[in-house]
């Protein structure tokens, strides 16, 4: 493990970038439409996260579906995304097996070192610190689109400034 807490396969310029990419944790379609539309319209890459430990209780199932169905309403943004599964071993087991893009685990090091060589296997991205978000979007589960975009362009907007 790395003191960056990302384990395998990541590149030392991927880390650098991935710290720089702000983090937007979505709850729900219009949260990563809304997401996506900002990033795009200021040119800007984002990380769509999951919840804290939603790997859990939505699955990787739900997360791609979602993912999916955003990237097409919104095609010219760049994202990438991280599932968080916290400790949940079978949860983050799941989601490597269903190759999510990226997976959140916060467990124990010696079952997180096993479950990295797994997901390498799989081409997934494997975490085991979880990003700090530059936006949880929580609070806005039942905001308009136009309150969502306009909440996340002024992250972006700041976050492109730090």
């Amino acid at each position: 493990m790395t003191s960056s807490g990302v384990i395998a396969r990541s590149a030392a310029t991927k880390q650098s970038r991935d710290r720089e990419t702000p983090v937007i944790v979505i709850h729900s379609l219009g949260h990563a439409v809304a997401a996506l539309t900002a990033a795009e319209r200021a040119g800007r890459e984002v990380v769509l996260a999951s919840a804290p430990g939603a790997g859990s209780y939505v699955g990787p199932g739900w997360f791609r579906e979602v993912v999916a169905a955003a990237r097409e309403a919104v095609p010219a943004a760049r994202c990438s995304t991280l599932l968080d599964c916290g400790g949940d071993v079978g949860a983050a087991l799941a989601a490597i097996r269903s190759e999510i893009e990226g997976v959140v685990f916060t467990g124990r090091a010696d079952v997180a070192r096993r479950l990295a060589d797994i997901a390498g296997q799989h081409g997934v991205r494997f975490v085991t610190d979880r990003p700090p978000a530059a936006l949880d979007l929580v609070e806005d589960f039942f905001a308009s689109a136009e309150t969502l975009e306009r909440r996340c362009a002024a992250v972006l907007a700041i976050s492109s400034r730090a």
